[in-house]
């Protein structure tokens, strides 16, 4: 059966940065089971994956653009250290829930001086070109609750 929309994909996978430091990886683990087609994972992995069977193994190199997008400046800005009430010590790489106009957004700290604190609210992954090393393990047809819910259920997925 061949990766195509509404089926179950479980993969093993290994993420590396452009430096080819390994970021993640399923490798002694249970391999990651997603929905194809629902925008389950980054779509120039998925876009790879189609048309791919169980069995397959396979080197993607996914641009920023198809992963987890360009640096956005808009979203590193120095922030007073009064922003971080209850917080003593802040160090670069501490990660915080801030409020923006859209909601609520990750931001992760990348400097601390004492003019203030830099935060960065880009995906910690955005404006890299990363490397998936990837081995299809099965392919299956998805449930219709599945289907309905957008996600897969079960083992390497999501229980409710």
């Amino acid at each position: 059966m061949q990766v195509a929309s509404d089926k179950v994909v479980s993969l093993h996978y290994t993420l590396k940065n452009p430096e080819g430091q390994t970021l993640d990886s399923s490798a002694g683990g249970e391999p990651l089971a997603y929905l194809h087609g629902a925008h389950n994972i980054i779509p120039g992995l998925e876009n790879a994956l189609e048309g791919k069977q169980a069995g397959d193994k396979l080197t993607v190199e996914v641009k920023p653009e198809e992963g987890y997008g360009l640096t956005d400046e808009a979203l590193i800005q120095t922030v007073p250290r009064e922003a971080f009430q209850g917080v003593d010590d802040i160090q670069p790489g501490m990660r915080f829930e801030a409020q923006s106009s859209h909601g609520p957004l990750m931001v992760t700290v990348t400097r601390v001086s004492d003019e203030g604190v830099t935060v960065d609210g880009n995906h910690p992954l955005a404006g890299m070109t990363l490397t998936f090393d990837v081995e299809i393990v099965d392919v299956r047809d998805a449930t219709e609750e599945e289907k309905s819910h957008g996600h897969v259920h079960g083992a390497g997925g999501h229980d409710h």
